[in-house]
């Protein structure tokens, strides 16, 4: 069974709006800080840190691209962009979901991912457990 993480961006976020395109570069971003991490340290830490390649989907249709994991145990993420109601307004949100085959080092990079893209966009970040980290001020 698969499981989801959200990332819902409230009042007071960095950002008002999210794109496929806004969670690659953030993920790209994420990919240099740990190359230049890995500088420092003269060893590979970007390899470490994020293990996976980018696939996107060819359909405009789907609102959807995965990680494909580059070595085991590291298989699959899948990451979206959607709007869900909450009362009077609209709020966007990053679904991370963990499909069938997912192996639990893929649930703790996604976790890693999850919590620093909530990080980077001051967001309302819901874990696969169900927990929820806030990181934006909440004014």
């Amino acid at each position: 069974m698969s499981q989801s993480a959200f990332i819902s961006l409230v009042q007071g976020s960095a950002a008002t709006e999210v794109t496929l395109d806004d969670v690659k570069a953030k993920l790209r971003l994420y990919i240099d800080q740990a190359s230049r991490t890995g500088k420092q340290l003269g060893w590979d830490y970007a390899g470490a840190a994020f293990p996976y390649s980018i696939e996107d989907q060819n359909s405009e249709k789907h609102a959807w691209f995965y990680l494909k994991g580059s070595r085991p145990p590291y298989r699959f993420i899948v990451f979206g962009v959607g709007r869900r109601p909450d009362g009077e307004r609209s709020v966007p949100y990053i679904q991370v979901v963990l499909p069938e085959g997912s192996t639990h080092a893929d649930k703790a990079k996604a976790n890693e991912y999850c919590k620093w893209l909530g990080r980077q966009l001051l967001a309302e970040v819901t874990l696969f457990n169900g927990r929820s980290m806030v990181f934006s001020s909440r004014k």
